[in-house]
């Protein structure tokens, strides 16, 4: 008889086969249930298409501020259209009616209707309608001079922009080989910490310059997206800049001349200046409308023939004609009574009407005004033309100091060049290391990335230039031929 406390208890094997069945149920469970809906993969987005820069400088024809500059260009010929209009022949036909009962008590009730035609237009030539038309012709003029320098402001911003992208984008490259020297340094320092070779100072020191270079390719890398959106901004749409546009340098669009021709060319082109000419020539206009308004009585002269009078004292068939001295404005008149007019006697009647204030005169206050208008107005030239040409020298002048910081940029490429074909030969004679290999080479890049941003500060400098004296054709690159690279003639 075997005594309870000695009874055998279940194996752990047993209890080790249990779980692993259970668990294998559970799976199998699992695996038979039925499985959720897949959820579909969200949709791409399409990439912004790639363009060359002939693509992206008629891509620019499209955008915000080109089309900004057509519709100000728009606006400044429909007022010349509008003025014209003023000025030119207007013809209008009106009617009216009148129903007379003579006399009061005992009268006939008696209508009568009459059409007429009416025509006008300004022939004299201080006619302030043809004043008009030529103000706006002025104001056309300059702003097809504001439309062409708008044009030109889009293609410089798009070349700046470009010049951006390209500084960015190797400031990324050399961030990246930063980056990647940093970590061969930090791996060389810890490799001679554990042999004892170095302390735990160098070593922090080490990492901290790698964490340095991490966070200066994370800043070149926003920089890369800022500059892409700068230029998305400036066309209006989502764009992707090939290699081709990149790779080669800035096009050269200098303009040819001395100081002197540049000058003068500016002072020609300059929508500021032709603006300014524009508003001297309408305070000009002011003050000779002025003065004949100060001197010039109001006076009208009129014809009226036909039949001028019945029985009943209303007018039948006539024509007239009248010209307003001052206002320069001729008119013809036809009438046309709807009713009978055989009884109507026929004649000529002339009239002169002139009006002369004797007081409250306003002319003289106006002709007061009109001369300071106009000496405020050759004011604003004379300060349109001075920016003009300051502006010209100042852009000239750091043009010239962009060209004298471009050997220093070369020189140091062939020094960084010279360094690394010195540390090669280092290292294949055993005297050197592929540490110092590796730093002669970043020397390389950046002495490399250096020069590039040079000549393109050049190239930059040139189009701003060429942008001061109003010589940027904004068409210019768009043509089938290559773009300049050796200045404009």
């Amino acid at each position: 008889m075997v005594h309870p406390r000695s009874r055998p208890r279940p194996a752990p094997l047993l209890m080790l086969c249990a779980a692993l069945a259970l668990s294998l149920s559970v799976a199998h469970a699992q695996s038979t249930s039925p499985s959720p809906a897949a959820t579909p993969p969200p949709a791409l987005t399409p990439a912004p298409p790639t363009l060359t820069l002939p693509e992206l400088l008629l891509a620019l024809r499209a955008s915000p501020g080109w089309r900004g500059a057509d519709l100000s260009y728009q606006a400044a010929a429909l007022a010349l259209q509008s003025a014209r209009t003023r000025a030119g022949l207007s013809l209008s036909a009106g009617a009216d009616g009148s129903l007379s009962r003579v006399p009061w008590n005992g009268g006939e009730w008696k209508g009568a209707a009459t059409v007429t035609l009416s025509a006008s237009v300004a022939v004299l030539p201080w006619s302030p309608a043809l004043e008009g038309v030529r103000s706006a012709e002025r104001a056309l003029g300059a702003a097809a001079l504001d439309l062409r320098a708008a044009r030109a402001a889009q293609t410089a911003a798009l070349f700046q922009a470009l010049g951006g992208l390209r500084r960015a984008q190797a400031g990324l490259e050399a961030a990246q080989a930063g980056r990647t020297l940093a970590e061969r340094v930090l791996a060389i320092t810890e490799a001679q910490r554990a042999a004892g070779l170095t302390t735990d100072a160098g070593v922090l020191d080490r990492r901290a310059g790698l964490e340095a270079a991490v966070a200066g390719q994370e800043s070149a890398a926003r920089a890369v997206t800022q500059a892409a959106q700068a230029l998305t901004r400036l066309l209006g749409t989502p764009v992707s800049v090939g290699a081709g546009v990149l790779n080669p340098p800035l096009p050269d669009l200098t303009p040819a001349g001395d100081l002197e021709t540049l000058l003068a060319r500016a002072l020609r082109q300059r929508p500021e200046v032709a603006r300014a000419q524009a508003a001297v020539a309408d305070a000009q206009a002011g003050l000779a409308a002025a003065r004949l308004d100060a001197r010039l009585p109001d006076v009208s002269a009129s014809v009226r023939a036909g039949q001028l009078a019945d029985a009943q004292g209303g007018g039948g068939r006539t024509v007239g004609a009248s010209l307003n001295l001052k206002a320069g404005v001729l008119g013809v008149q036809a009438s046309v009574p709807l009713r009978d007019t055989d009884s109507a006697v026929s004649g000529v009647a002339l009239s002169l009407s002139a009006a002369l204030p004797l007081l409250g005169r306003p002319q003289a206050a106006a002709l007061s005004q009109a001369e300071l208008g106009l000496q405020q107005a050759e004011l604003a030239l004379a300060s349109a033309r001075q920016a003009t040409e300051l502006d010209v020298r100042t852009r000239l002048s750091a043009l010239e100091d962009e060209r004298a910081a471009l050997p220093g940029a070369r020189t140091r490429v062939q020094s960084a060049e010279t360094a690394l074909q010195n540390a090669r030969a280092r290292l294949d004679a055993g005297l050197g290391t592929t540490l110092d290999l590796a730093q002669a080479e970043l020397a390389l890049l950046q002495a490399r990335h250096a020069l590039q941003a040079a000549q393109d500060s050049v190239a930059l400098a040139g189009l701003a230039l060429a942008q001061a004296t109003a010589d940027l054709d904004p068409f210019l690159p768009t043509l089938p031929a290559p773009l300049p690279t050796g200045g404009q003639p």
